[in-house]
């Protein structure tokens, strides 16, 4: 992908920047936030163009909604209408006589598809972790750096520090969880799925937790994708455990969750793929890496991407730890109209472009009307592709 200013306003924001190939960030890219998410659209998502998650950051209980691109309500079906061909032209002989109304009586009766509606896209369901903590939170951050596709959560409970590192990994094809306390020994958690899909199982494999389960009915079409996704614990110390209900981890010092996913889908009309298969070969593969490399491989993947376009409004040369980002992002949107916050625009800019990397890869399916992210059976609009403008909408950031 290439990236390039397309649209009437961000050319004129063109006159006013410098935009940079292959150059580091001007400003500091990170959204934060000094609480958790308490909505859905306050969680922070991370994607590797397949796999998605949306991070609420919870102290005591975390959770991670989770998405995989192909999980659609329903399976291959034909939506022509067997009537259509031959209602045509009474139809135009109608609009040629005037008779509009009759005309579109007749064609959504006899000419448009079954179902009229298409299928939506639908979540794979939630994984939650709760954790044994000495007290209450304090200093509290949760953020989301954009230039390396990291979401991060960290707090004080009691005397000891709390990190989670959360991301997406495109490489290894992975959601990778990074758990980290600065004394050893202090990290217990029990990690769970939860999925709206029914048929659906839970149950413990190898050392492994895993959730499995077929898509919803929609419109009169039957549920026909079947997804399998599964969570590996890797502990430094402690002990790790686990049964059909959860996965739990006590008294380690560190540990690296890692989350995969796959379905059966293999195209618009073959569901013959193996969801197992899909989500214990890169589980298996990822697992023989460190979290360092995990890291290292998926931030120099991601800024490949992202590092293309660097966008620098005037007076932003040294806004790194400046009045407006050290407050919370959420906080600077009231001022903005009012004070004025340049680098919260470079943000915005930059949020677009993250979205669109973490929602759409080649070899994927390419982002729906929410990217990637979608925490219902039935979203707005499906999270369909709508091709009249939605689709093009998503895309304008890139060039192929």
């Amino acid at each position: 992908m290439r990236f390039k200013l397309i649209l009437p306003a961000l050319v004129f924001a063109y006159l006013l920047c410098f935009m940079a190939s292959g150059a580091e960030p001007a400003a500091d890219l990170t959204m934060w936030y000094d609480e958790p998410a308490h909505l859905w659209t306050e969680a922070l998502p991370v994607g590797n163009g397949r796999l998605g998650a949306m991070i609420f950051g919870g102290v005591a209980e975390d959770r991670l909604q989770l998405n995989e691109d192909t999980i659609w309500a329903g399976g291959p079906y034909d939506p022509a209408n067997p009537n259509a061909l031959k209602v045509i032209p009474e139809a135009r002989k109608l609009i040629f006589e005037g008779k509009y109304r009759e005309a579109t009586q007749l064609l959504d009766k006899q000419a448009m598809s079954i179902p009229v509606r298409q299928m939506p896209y639908q979540t794979l369901g939630d994984l939650r972790i709760k954790f044994t903590l000495d007290g209450d939170a304090k200093d509290y951050r949760r953020e989301l750096n954009l230039d390396t596709a990291t979401a991060r959560t960290q707090f004080k409970s009691g005397d000891i520090t709390y990190t989670r590192e959360i991301f997406a990994s495109h490489p290894d094809q992975v959601i990778v969880i990074r758990l980290t306390a600065d004394k050893p020994g202090r990290i217990s958690f029990s990690a769970s799925f939860r999925t709206p899909h029914r048929p659906s199982k839970t149950e413990a494999q190898n050392g492994d937790l895993t959730l499995s389960g077929t898509s919803g009915t929609a419109e009169g079409i039957a549920g026909r994708i079947n997804f399998n996704a599964r969570l590996r614990a890797i502990a430094d110390g402690g002990t790790v455990k686990a049964t059909e209900d959860a996965l739990s981890v006590d008294g380690a010092s560190s540990v690296t969750l890692l989350l995969s996913a796959g379905t059966n889908y293999v195209n618009w009309h073959d569901l013959g793929g193996d969801p197992v298969a899909r989500a214990s070969g890169p589980l298996d593969q990822a697992a023989k890496k460190p979290y360092g490399q995990l890291l290292a491989d998926h931030v120099a993947d991601y800024q490949k991407l992202f590092r293309r376009v660097a966008i620098n409004l005037q007076g932003t040369e040294n806004r790194v730890g400046s009045y407006f980002s050290s407050k919370p992002t959420n906080q600077r949107l009231k001022p903005f109209l009012k004070q004025g916050d340049p680098q919260l625009a470079e943000m915005y800019y930059q949020f677009g472009r993250y979205l669109l990397i973490s929602s759409s890869r080649p070899g994927e399916q390419p982002a729906n009307l929410q990217g990637l992210w979608n925490d219902s059976m039935s979203p707005p609009w499906g999270s369909k592709y709508t091709v009249n403008i939605n689709t093009e909408m998503n895309y304008w950031p890139a060039e192929e």
